[in-house]
């Protein structure tokens, strides 16, 4: 089990990661012109980590929402593990968070560092 789980914890980072660094890629002229008018780094951080913030927030919080409520459901089906598990429902939407974040900062970190003059050619 703790293997699988590993490996949906992977696949989740490669999905998030895939996911903003197309978006990045998308916005790399708009990230250009920015930093060309005198936009700081940290605003263009901010720019391409935020979107990845707010989709994997919303996602933790109705993946909690869910399975607090299939908690009743599947309590019949559960034998020596109790379905109100406290460390569960904390433990791994944290841990979820921490790989989301090292995942949308990747890509959001590569954008601060492209020189704007790149951007602006292209």
């Amino acid at each position: 089990m703790a293997v699988f789980a590993g490996l949906a914890l992977f696949l989740a980072a490669i999905g998030i990661y895939g996911v903003m660094a197309f978006v990045v890629g998308q916005r790399t002229q708009e990230f250009g012109v920015r930093m060309a008018l005198g936009a700081q780094q940290r605003d263009i951080l901010m720019l391409a980590f935020r979107p990845g913030l707010v989709l994997t927030s919303i996602g933790t919080v109705a993946g909690v929402a869910v399975s607090i409520g299939a908690m009743r459901l599947m309590s019949s089906l559960l034998f020596g593990v109790s379905p109100i598990d406290p460390f569960t429902f904390a433990g791994v939407p944290i841990l979820l968070g921490v790989v989301a974040l090292i995942a949308c900062w990747l890509p959001a970190w590569r954008a601060t560092h492209i020189p704007a003059g790149v951007t602006l050619r292209s």
